[in-house]
């Protein structure tokens, strides 16, 4: 390996096996209660805690280190009532024109349409973009493996949500080419997700899903 530049020493944290077995098994048994929301509360969220949601996000790894993520996060009533209609209407479109039906017929179970509502009620909006390349001193440079990047930064930021005790969704209105024009975001960024953040609406309902058991997702050799 080749010798580092300004290296500091790394010391991991470390536990006791069978603590590292409880906090696994704890961790799973949470993480297994996540699931994604469509109707939330407008019970207000602090700052604070969607600051380090994001910071958690920002700790993924990323190609060369070049971070090629933004987090768009928006509170303004009007931004967000622009933003339902932009992505009602390409909804709408999808519905009508651009899903197939098996596609249509797979989400029957979730109960979507175009209507997006929790746009509206949502305290707090993220939209995460990806950033394809970058201006340094007003040149352009190369960013690295920028999809696998920000999809773990985004799952990073579900997960931190979820364990701040946050309800989210993944919601991907596509086109989305609306967000840079509504928030005024560059074009070297790419909206990848729209998520809205905060507190389900008590009383919600939601699909009596199942996961994939362990033996249908690992083998190993």
């Amino acid at each position: 390996m080749k010798t580092l530049d300004n290296p500091i020493t790394y010391v991991p944290p470390t536990f006791p096996p069978e603590e590292m077995l409880r906090r696994a098994t704890e961790y799973f048994a949470y993480a297994d209660k996540r699931r994604s929301v469509r109707e939330f509360s407008d019970r207000e969220v602090s700052d604070d805690l969607l600051d380090l949601a994001i910071q958690t996000a920002s700790t993924a790894p990323s190609g060369a280190h070049k971070q090629p993520w933004f987090f768009a996060v928006v509170r303004d009533p009007d931004i967000k009532h622009k933003i339902r209609l932009a992505a009602e209407h390409e909804e709408t479109l999808n519905y009508q024109q651009r899903f197939p039906q098996d596609w249509k017929d797979d989400l029957a179970i979730f109960g979507t349409d175009e209507v997006k509502e929790y746009i509206d009620i949502a305290p707090a909006i993220i939209v995460v973009f990806k950033e394809n390349y970058r201006f340094v001193d007003g040149r352009r440079e190369k960013n690295y493996y920028v999809n696998e990047s920000v999809g773990i930064a985004a799952g990073m930021l579900i997960a931190a949500l979820h364990h701040a005790g946050l309800q989210t969704l993944t919601h991907t209105p596509n086109p989305m080419a609306f967000l840079n024009e509504i928030l005024e975001r560059p074009k070297n960024e790419v909206p990848v997700l729209l998520m809205p953040v905060g507190y389900a609406k008590e009383g919600t309902q939601v699909p009596d899903l199942t996961r994939k058991p362990i033996e249908a997702i690992r083998k190993v050799y």
